[in-house]
């Protein structure tokens, strides 16, 4: 555990009563709420500053509803800093008018996210609906969220060079098939990504994309490596993707893992990595 308070840019809340989520229904460790009350609990031991929330794919008709639900949640908690919340990227220069009423929802939005890691078309986040609705962005404020799997970088790293204006950030450092130790392509295309300074890049969500059961320090070691060396101390931050990460690890074994995983780290970018960073990026 670091010895200094983190920044958690990644933590998800819900509460499948209210909205739905078909994409958790029957799976036994995420189908139930996840609210501001567990998440205190599962970190009582340790120094949390601050988290992001991140959208959760409730339906769609929910999405606006499911903004305004998570900015409440800070008056459960005040550690939940800032909101990004779903926008339909996908729809081009209709999503502007979602835009502008989501804006209005929050002081706490600071971006948003539209998930495509299902999406068959691997090249569809290089759509040009999908760049013109993501260069957009930059007249409201906001920041990208990217959440695609490794056959979807490529789309990506375009994407990216679309849009120099928009400040965007990888989740999950593209979902790269850790259980099959799945190096490359993976790698040479989060090279290419890094070589676009708008990007950043959020060291979460590997414990799921490795065996759930028997993952260890060592499968992850080359990932974290990777990611650190095309990115830099100034482009990564660390991500919980609570309550997501229960299905492979506890929130504080991932914590230790990652923590011993940089103890190579300098001071300074510790602290980056930490919290700097997200407090930097999502503006806290």
């Amino acid at each position: 555990m670091p010895s200094f308070p983190i920044v958690d840019s990644h933590v998800h809340l819900w509460d499948p009563s209210l909205m739905r989520m078909t994409w958790i229904e029957g799976n036994p460790t995420l189908d139930r709420a996840y609210l501001p009350t567990d998440y205190r609990a599962h970190t009582a031991d340790l120094d949390i500053a601050a988290y992001v929330y991140l959208q959760v794919e409730v339906e769609p008709v929910y999405a606006l509803i499911e903004a305004r639900w998570a900015a409440g949640q800070a008056g459960v908690d005040p550690r939940l800093s800032a909101v990004v919340a779903y926008a339909p990227l996908g729809d081009g220069a209709p999503a502007r008018t979602y835009l502008d009423d989501l804006v209005k929802i929050t002081p706490l939005l600071r971006g948003v996210r539209q998930v495509t890691q299902g999406f068959p078309d691997v090249e569809y986040v290089a759509r040009p609906r999908f760049v013109e609705a993501a260069r957009s962005l930059s007249d409201y404020g906001l920041s990208c969220d990217i959440c695609v799997k490794h056959p979807q970088l490529q789309a990506v790293v375009r994407l990216v060079e679309a849009c120099p204006d928009v400040a965007f950030v990888l989740d999950h450092i593209g979902k790269p098939d850790i259980a099959d130790g799945l190096i490359e392509p993976w790698a040479t295309q989060v090279r290419r990504l890094a070589a676009s300074p708008n990007v950043c890049c959020k060291i979460s969500g590997m414990v799921t994309e490795a065996d759930h059961q028997h993952w260890t320090p060592g499968d992850l070691r080359p990932y974290v490596e990777t990611v650190l060396e095309a990115f830099g101390e100034d482009r990564v931050m660390f991500g919980g993707d609570w309550p997501v990460v229960l299905e492979a690890a506890t929130y504080r074994r991932w914590i230790d893992t990652l923590d011993a995983l940089t103890t190579g780290l300098s001071p300074s970018a510790k602290r980056k990595l930490w919290s700097d960073n997200a407090r930097r990026f999502y503006r806290l």
